[in-house]
């Protein structure tokens, strides 16, 4: 059955244009005016910003970390994403230390096929660099993985700078791209060290021993090792004003830099681990912490100027029950927060509300940016003849507030409480059919996974 949306705003880079929005089975068929007659089914959506479905490229689904399993697995984190207009998440498959990529895959798929509400792929995590490790790298290109990730902190998974600079060449040789978590390990162990020895446990101690600078040093170490490799890098979740000075002085060295920041660097600030109550401070820790008031106006500025090229989430959700595991240890209070289900509307209501995006560029870095980046385009990010009708209809006038009652994460808490938005989501569309409606989720777990191409660069 064809079906017509009829009397909306079509938003996409170039911003938005009045047409209908001719749906035949999983993909979009036609974008104009004067479609009626092709349909049998229409619906009218007068009023409605009609945004490509939303593309979250950084989450963690059902990880096992720091003694304990995120809240979210596929089933809840997909529903919560889709609840929030994100019709396709990017998880990271991470096998352990001594384990194979090909291990990392088939765990990941296991965890996700037959869950998933949305559509999803992966980036695979690399935390160890040897010869095996290497000749696996085409294998995975094959399987659709074009993207990866390496830390610069975290024992279990940092592969030191030798390592990452020669996974950095064999990626550049295979047209893939890798995504990397900026902080200084060596400092941030000192001073964990520092605040223990001392007896400063609580979570204050998490932000003042991950400091901006740790950050925005590992950024420069980074760039420089890109510099010498010729290879083109993408900041995950980049937080402050001096890491994207870094990303600046790059650029003016004619490197190719890809950035993506997160809605809580936007928002929020360090205040919020100095709260007097434990469950209220812990709740917000995660890596690099929530930064000082100052950076967000930065951060804003740099989306505003093209300089950020995606918002993401970095979505890792625990409960609070789990974070209490660091009472008396920051080190131990699991760090991630939830955000796949708020990011759409905290992104409209800060930029395009604020007047900081036009609706055309929040299409660019919610869903066209990263599915040039992530090599799905223009299957995904785009709506346009040929392409998956991933769709999200965009009440722009009926604002609401965010709570985390009704939420589909198993966190149990949203970092945003009492937030109000300017507009909301009415209904949102993967391949065709009605996935949400009203805010409630219609979807069966029949999310797709995706094969995913080279990046765009």
């Amino acid at each position: 059955m064809k079906h017509l949306l009829k009397g909306g705003l079509v938003v996409g880079g170039s911003g938005p244009v009045r047409a209908d929005v001719l749906i035949d089975g999983e993909q979009v068929a036609a974008v104009g005016l004067n479609l009626d007659n092709m349909a049998q089914q229409i619906t009218d959506v007068t009023g409605m910003l009609l945004f490509p479905g939303f593309i979250d490229g950084h989450t963690h689904f059902d990880l096992d970390v720091c003694n304990t399993t995120t809240a979210d697995d596929f089933y809840s984190g997909s529903r919560s994403a889709l609840r929030g207009g994100t019709t396709t998440i990017v998880d990271f498959a991470c096998p352990n230390k001594g384990e194979s990529l090909r291990h990392g895959l088939e765990l990941w798929h296991q965890k996700a096929g037959g869950k998933a509400a949305c559509d999803y792929g992966f980036h695979m995590t690399i935390d160890d660099w040897n010869p095996d490790i290497r000749r696996e790298l085409p294998a995975m290109f094959d399987e659709g993985i074009s993207t990866f990730k390496m830390y610069m902190t975290y024992p279990a998974m940092m592969i030191g700078d030798r390592d990452m600079f020669s996974a950095m060449e064999a990626l550049r040789d295979l047209g893939g791209l890798a995504g990397y978590h900026c902080e200084n390990s060596g400092v941030i162990d000192a001073l964990i060290a520092q605040y223990l020895s001392t007896g400063d446990t609580g979570p204050g101690a998490h932000p003042l021993s991950r400091p901006a600078a740790a950050e925005a040093e590992a950024v420069s170490r980074l760039l420089r090792l890109a510099e010498i490799a010729e290879t083109p890098v993408i900041i995950v979740h980049l937080s402050t004003a001096a890491a994207l000075e870094e990303v600046r002085a790059a650029r003016r060295r004619g490197q190719t830099v890809f950035v993506e920041t997160c809605p809580h660097y936007l928002l929020l600030q360090d205040d919020v681990y100095f709260q007097e109550d434990y469950s209220q401070a812990a709740r917000y820790v995660c890596a690099p912490p929530i930064r000082e008031i100052g950076n967000q106006a930065a951060l804003l500025y740099g989306l505003a100027n093209g300089e950020i090229q995606t918002i993401a989430t970095d979505h890792c959700s625990f409960t609070l029950q789990q974070k209490d595991a660091g009472r008396g240890d920051f080190t131990k209070i699991p760090g991630g927060l939830p955000g796949v289900e708020t990011r759409g509307l905290l992104a409209y209501s800060l930029l395009v509300g604020g007047h900081v995006l036009s609706v055309g560029q929040l299409a660019q870095v919610l869903a066209e940016n990263p599915a040039k980046l992530y090599g799905m385009w223009p299957r995904k990010g785009v709506i346009a003849p040929g392409s998956d009708a991933d769709i999200v209809v965009y009440d722009p006038k009926a604002d609401t507030v965010i709570t985390a009652e009704g939420q589909e994460s198993r966190a149990g808490y949203t970092p945003f409480e009492g937030f109000q938005t300017c507009g909301s989501i009415r209904s949102v569309y993967l391949r065709g059919s009605l996935a949400v409606d009203k805010g409630v989720v219609l979807a069966g777990s029949h999310g797709k996974y995706i094969h995913r191409d080279c990046p765009m660069l």
